[in-house]
């Protein structure tokens, strides 16, 4: 893996607040990129946002993560719908305190439930609804391609939650990828560890090429997209090797690619930061992501490493609840807030 190039400067935190209106509809500004999902479906306007968390490994906080967020939005009063799309080892429901819920995405896939209002539960938390994940097949996280498409269908057009938060397994499966890039906010979950960080970048040039794959039969460029995912020497390897590929054969489809890729852009998270120099390895990571493949990428902020945090978990509440002073719900606070002020939503207070 490169070096880090010497970290930007932190971004300014957002005006913060958890407080504002409902969403705005996708679309109605000319900054608003519907994501395309993948093939075989429709880009649709929607109601309302949707968030994946993931991260290229296990045990980086993500289910934290993503409880937290939705508890957070949830108390500002939005609709918050949480899905556990962690199809191979669900435990959403344990990060907030619910039962093994008799109703999962098991029973919506494979046992005929009409939709997903079927098997939603309670959380506790007003505002906040869960789906819990498959765990009771030995084959769950193997979904077959009809299965993935009725799923993402049906996420798509939800319109019973300001904000949908899908919970994903780690790693880089056609599926994790998937349920990232219909999110309006792919939020990357990295721990201040080398190891971490690298399987972040695989995690990020993963998504990236399969959005390349997404794409390909709509601009022409399958030759383009094998090159890209090549290993060879002198295969395709920024975004804008891929543009200038594209604009020798087809202007008008260059522009029109680049607008479309330039709208992959992920969120960075990270989590158990213990020193200043962890705070800043968001930054760092931004910098040089830009540098070497040519995209755009958001730094929204680290979380402190504290004892609050695992000290919840352990007791089956998320920390906000369970301590909405510590330093980590403070994190999470001024991370929710980033994202509503991402969707043009205006803040009426500020967190600390």
């Amino acid at each position: 893996m490169r070096a880090f190039v010497k970290p930007a400067p932190l971004p300014p935190s957002a005006p913060a607040s958890l407080a504002g209106p409902s969403p705005r509809p996708v679309g109605d500004s000319a900054h608003d990129v519907s994501p395309a999902g993948p093939a075989g479906l429709a880009r649709r306007s929607r109601s309302r946002r949707i968030i994946a968390v993931g991260g290229g490994k296990g045990g980086i906080g993500k289910s934290m993560v993503s409880a937290n967020l939705g508890v957070a939005l949830a108390q500002a009063g939005h609709k918050v719908l949480l899905v556990d799309a962690d199809l191979g080892g669900a435990n959403l429901h344990t990060c907030l305190g619910v039962g093994p819920p008799e109703s999962t995405l098991s029973d919506f896939l494979r046992r005929g439930k009409a939709n997903l209002e079927e098997v939603m539960v309670s959380t506790g938390v007003p505002g906040l609804s869960l789906i819990a994940g498959a765990q009771d097949s030995l084959d769950a996280a193997n979904l077959k391609y009809a299965q993935k498409q009725k799923l993402l269908r049906t996420l798509l057009s939800q319109t019973t939650a300001d904000y949908l938060i899908l919970d994903l397994g780690a790693g880089t499966s056609f599926n994790t990828l998937d349920f990232f890039l219909i999110a309006d906010h792919g939020l990357l979950v990295v721990l201040p560890e080398p190891t971490s960080v690298e399987n972040a970048y695989r995690f990020v040039k993963a998504a990236f090429f399969r959005k390349l794959q997404q794409t390909e039969a709509r601009y022409g460029i399958q030759d383009l997209v094998e090159g890209a995912l090549s290993t060879r020497e002198g295969g395709l390897r920024t975004l804008h090797d891929v543009v200038a590929q594209v604009r020798r054969k087809a202007p008008s489809d260059a522009e029109r690619l680049e607008r479309e890729l330039a709208a992959f852009r992920v969120r960075l998270v990270v989590n158990q930061a213990r020193t200043d120099a962890d705070e800043k390895v968001g930054a760092a990571m931004v910098s040089a992501w830009k540098k070497f493949f040519g995209i755009d990428m958001d730094d929204l902020g680290a979380l402190r490493y504290d004892d609050e945090a695992w000290r919840a978990v352990r007791k089956r509440k998320p920390v906000l609840i369970e301590q909405p002073g510590s330093p980590v719900s403070q994190g999470l606070q001024r991370i929710a807030a980033r994202l509503l002020s991402l969707d043009g939503l205006s803040p009426e207070s500020a967190i600390p």
